[in-house]
């Protein structure tokens, strides 16, 4: 019973204190901050784009500034594990199951412009489609997980050992 008093008082307090603070805070100021970050994000958007194109006028701005910020810290950075060229093949293979005909024009021209050929473009679309196609059979005949992930740790391994053995023949 005390435990619980502990507990309920701690929750009061924190309570208490987080009102305390959004007092603080008004409305105004919270509006303030975020037209400020917004304008901030817009500019940086021209800066880095050359234009703020029209989705991003869109959004709303009290989250434009956390959306730019993720969309170039990832997308856009070529400091992350993964080359602009894969990362745009990802994004075209999730739009074209999504479907998103806006995403799909997008990452196919990014795609294009990061490297990739018509080929690739190809097989990134014939791979989200493929993986499409087992998750809906995977799914629908309820294939037990742990059997699936047994005997896919089996095939991989039989896979290495056979790639070894290939590698050793041919020298």
């Amino acid at each position: 019973m005390e435990n619980d008093m502990r507990k309920t008082t701690a929750l009061l307090v924190s309570l208490a204190v987080s009102a305390a603070v959004c007092a603080i805070t008004t409305p105004a100021q919270i509006a303030g901050a975020q037209d400020a970050s917004a304008q901030a994000a817009y500019r940086d958007i021209e800066q880095t784009l050359g234009l703020v194109p029209g989705f991003f006028k869109q959004f709303p701005e009290s989250g434009i500034a956390g959306a730019w910020a993720e969309f170039k810290s990832v997308q856009l950075n070529p400091k992350t594990k993964l080359d602009g060229k894969t990362k745009e093949l990802i994004g075209l293979a999730v739009s074209a199951q999504i479907p998103c005909l806006y995403c799909i024009y997008f990452h196919t021209a990014a795609a294009k412009a990061n490297g990739a050929t018509d080929e690739e473009v190809r097989e990134a679309v014939a791979m989200a489609a493929i993986s499409r196609h087992w998750s809906t059979v995977l799914n629908g005949m309820q294939i037990d997980l742990a059997a699936f992930k047994q005997e896919t740790d089996t095939v991989l391994r039989m896979a290495a050992e056979k790639a070894k053995t290939v590698g050793k023949s041919a020298r």
